[in-house]
């Protein structure tokens, strides 16, 4: 269903349509949505999308690294060339295991993410 729409985030927002361009291995359905959007992220006003993804961490014999870095890297051949080329936006995978740990792109948006309501708790 789509989102929640907050002051400055979306969940599940749908994208833009594509119309007729060609980005190699992106999704290009046109009811694609993704998982987060939100605005002030990383820079002011620009939007930045983001999707999740939660895998077995027990169930490959590849280092846990190699699994979070396969992991972000498809979320970002399907989605990214179209944010970045429609949307105008960034894209960030969110990649989490059943084992409780998360991705070196989902720590770095968590990170932002904290720092940015630690500066709005501050301005209050």
């Amino acid at each position: 269903s789509s989102g929640i729409n907050a002051e400055y985030g979306e969940t599940e927002p749908g994208l833009l349509p594509i119309s007729g361009k060609v980005f190699p291995s992106t999704t290009t359905g046109e009811e694609v949505q993704l998982d987060v959007c939100a605005r002030n992220l990383w820079s002011p006003l620009a939007k930045a999308f983001a999707d999740v993804r939660v895998f077995h961490s027990q169930a490959s014999t590849k280092s846990i690294s190699a699994m979070y870095r396969a992991h972000e890297m498809e979320k970002k051949r399907k989605y990214n060339s179209r944010v970045i080329n429609v949307e105008k936006a960034t894209f960030t995978p969110l990649v989490f295991s059943t084992s409780g740990d998360m991705g070196k792109e989902a720590t770095t948006f968590y990170k932002r993410v904290a720092e940015r309501v630690a500066n709005k708790t501050l301005q209050r």
